[in-house]
């Protein structure tokens, strides 16, 4: 995020294009390739996320191509040590209504969370978070799975209390049946047919 310029982001189509990253070194800052080949990828936005990327890309961005979307104090990459402070992290929990131990990166997780409750395949996860390994698309569908079968029980509960309601009234019906006086001849209605009938 802190080495996306302007020139990455098409707001016509509503994507980012992830070409690079931006590594603290004991040198000093230096922007350089993601760690694998599957990091550099084009990514989808949702229209939510593109109106707001389009309203700070006219507030805060600079208009020439290599301009950084995203910068600290006087308009300086961000860091891990300025980052809080720059961006105003606890005013900005707060006015979003988030929780006060919401970490950054946990955006990340909502993210991928979100898109995995959509239907995204594993291949389609791994596209979207950069990564070269299953490992981390699955877990995120393991999670998806794991609310469907809390969807599922829930139904279950649903189906066995209706069950339950209608289980007296049934009961009660074979009360009625059973205490039925017997037909003509000292037998019951049934038992008088399956005798009077040439093919019993």
């Amino acid at each position: 995020m802190a080495a996306l310029r302007r020139c990455d982001v098409d707001v016509a189509v509503g994507t980012v294009r992830v070409p690079r990253k931006l590594a603290a070194l004991k040198s000093g800052l230096e922007f350089g390739p993601p760690k694998s080949a599957a990091g550099i990828r084009v990514v989808a936005l949702p229209a939510v996320a593109r109106n707001a990327l389009i309203s700070h890309l006219g507030k805060f961005t600079g208009a020439y191509p290599d301009a950084l979307v995203f910068t600290g104090d006087k308009d300086m990459p961000l860091r891990t040590g300025n980052f809080r402070r720059a961006v105003r992290w606890a005013k900005s929990l707060a006015d979003a209504g988030m929780p006060a131990g919401f970490h950054f990166h946990d955006l990340r997780h909502t993210g991928n969370n979100i898109a995995a409750a959509s239907g995204a395949s594993t291949r389609e996860l791994m596209h979207r978070m950069g990564h070269a390994s299953m490992r981390a698309a699955l877990i995120y569908q393991h999670a998806t799975s794991e609310r469907d079968r809390e969807i599922a029980d829930t139904m279950d509960k649903r189906i066995t209390k209706g069950r339950k309601a209608d289980k007296p009234a049934k009961e009660a019906g074979g009360k009625r049946a059973k205490r039925s006086k017997p037909t003509e001849g000292g037998t019951k209605s049934g038992k008088r047919r399956r005798d009077a009938s040439p093919d019993a």
